[in-house]
């Protein structure tokens, strides 16, 4: 499952989208949004998401329950 960025906990600091190897991560009305058809939950890329490790605020970037997971092509 993708993950998405819970709005009104993030703080516009920008850590998490230079961290996004998918360029996923862009800043949207004062905050960040991560872009579901690129997110690839760092699969292939990292041990964990990235932008799950930068932010500063727990919680903040999360899974999208309601999107179906990442399935990377064979």
């Amino acid at each position: 499952m993708p993950f998405k960025i819970i709005s009104s906990q993030c703080t516009g600091c920008s850590a998490c989208e230079m961290e996004c190897p998918n360029a996923a991560i862009s800043e949207k009305n004062g905050t960040f949004a991560i872009d579901a058809k690129k997110c690839t939950e760092c699969i292939g890329h990292f041990d964990e998401p990235q932008c799950v490790a930068a932010c500063p605020v727990d919680n903040t970037c999360v899974i999208d329950t309601s999107l179906a997971r990442y399935k990377a092509s064979a």
